[in-house]
């Protein structure tokens, strides 16, 4: 007894390499190889993304280019500075484009966040250095936690191609 679901049956096309049945095709999986491959390694359009979420517009809304200028950031001081050089040697740059970095940053923050009430746990309160030792870790995993999440949402609203 199969199960049909209507509207998976009409909108879903049946694969070009899945109709031939005859065993093992080299050609196909080849295809196949060459297409995922291409699609992995196909970059992402990373400024076109930032014009789709008006990010500028958003942040400039919000005051942050003004305060920027304020505190002396302007485009003219980053260049000069050529932080968008060492952004790069440093692999921030190939980061938000990176496929695995939304992951990895959410994992960091679910470490971060579980850490943090584990070792409040288990470091005793018999000194006042363990309870501040206790304060200082939760704040860094509430903080850290709380950042990496919002850096995964982020980068991963980012790489969203549509």
């Amino acid at each position: 007894m199969a199960l049909l679901v209507s509207s998976m049956a009409t909108t879903q096309k049946p694969l070009a390499f899945a109709t031939n049945t005859s065993g093992y095709n080299k050609k196909a999986a080849t295809m196949r190889s060459a297409s995922s491959s291409k699609q992995t390694t196909s970059g992402i359009k990373l400024l076109t993304n930032v014009e789709k979420l008006r990010l500028l517009t958003k942040a400039e809304k919000a005051g942050l280019l003004s305060a920027a200028e304020k505190a002396g950031f302007s485009l003219s001081s980053i260049e000069k500075l050529g932080l968008l050089s060492k952004a790069e040697e440093l692999g921030v740059l190939s980061a938000a484009t990176d496929p695995s970095t939304p992951s990895a940053l959410f994992t960091l923050s679910l470490a971060l966040l579980g850490l943090g009430p584990f070792l409040v746990y288990l470091v005793p309160e018999e000194y006042p250095w363990e309870i501040g030792l206790q304060v200082v870790v939760a704040l860094v995993s509430v903080v850290g936690g709380s950042a990496a999440f919002a850096a995964s949402n982020f980068v991963s609203n980012l790489q969203k191609s549509s």
